[in-house]
Formats: C-alpha cells, sequence, structure tokens
C-alpha cells in the first residue's frame, strides 16, 4: 500500500479513535470512509476484501469493524438475530429495510418524529432510540 494523502487522513482518523493504524484496519477504513455514507455487512465488507486480494481473514474484518464501532467510527443496526449491518453515518437516524434485498436505507431526517419515551429506570439515560422500517414489494 502506497503511502498517499488519503492514506495519511485515514491514519489520523484511525489515530484521533485511539486505533493503532495497522496495515488490516487501513486497508478495511478505506473502504468504508471514501466519502461515501454506506451500510455494510461483515461478509459484504469480506467480499470486497477478496474482490481486492487482499490478505485479511472474515474474524478481522468482523473485530475490525467491532472495534470501529467501540471507537465511535461507525453504528452497529441489528436487523434481526445474528443479522446487522455497520453504518458510516454515525449520526442519530432511522432506516429502511428491504425485506427482498437486504438493502439497508436512510430515511431523510425530519421524516419521523418520535414522541412519548417511557420514563427510565433511575440513573439510566437513553443512548439512542432505532427504528427500522421493513419494506415489501407491493402487490
Amino acid at each position: 500500500m502506497s503511502i498517499t494523502q488519503s492514506n495519511r487522513d485515514i491514519g489520523k482518523l484511525l489515530r484521533e479513535a485511539g486505533l493503532r493504524p495497522t496495515r488490516q484496519r487501513m486497508a478495511l477504513a478505506a473502504m468504508l470512509f471514501d466519502g461515501e455514507e454506506r451500510h455494510v455487512t461483515a461478509e459484504m465488507l469480506y467480499e470486497t476484501v477478496q474482490s481486492q486480494n487482499l490478505p485479511v481473514s472474515l474474524a478481522t474484518v468482523y473485530n475490525t469493524l467491532h472495534q470501529f464501532t467501540e471507537a465511535g467510527l461507525l453504528r452497529e443496526v441489528a436487523v434481526e438475530g445474528a443479522k446487522t449491518y455497520f453504518d458510516t453515518n454515525t449520526s442519530n437516524h432511522y432506516h429502511f429495510l428491504c425485506e427482498e434485498s437486504g438493502e439497508l436505507m436512510d430515511i431523510e431526517h425530519g421524516e419521523i418524529a418520535i414522541q412519548g419515551l417511557p420514563n427510565v429506570p433511575e440513573g439510566m439515560t437513553v443512548s439512542r432510540v432505532d427504528v427500522l422500517v421493513r419494506l415489501k414489494r407491493a402487490n
């Protein structure tokens, strides 16, 4: 991997998040943080890694996605069971899920208003509210 301005920026991003910029983290971060917002699963990112012949295992992809999430670089979106997407848009927002394709899409800001949240137990606070609107083709 040659050192380019974007690689320096990625290294800085990782260091500022408290992560050491290893070769694998740099490669995965370059795929995720290229300026476009995206939703990926570990398997989707691993397929991209494989198509580029990078020496990164699926376990490393999983571990790195979780490290990026813990560092605040990604937002984890649990869809169902073990199916999890990682979102490069870490702002508080909601999602559409196309049940047929599995595509996860952002809902435009302001399209949904959440009202009437319950009182939370003493000593607790709401960290975020997740809304997933499932879509299917109309008959």
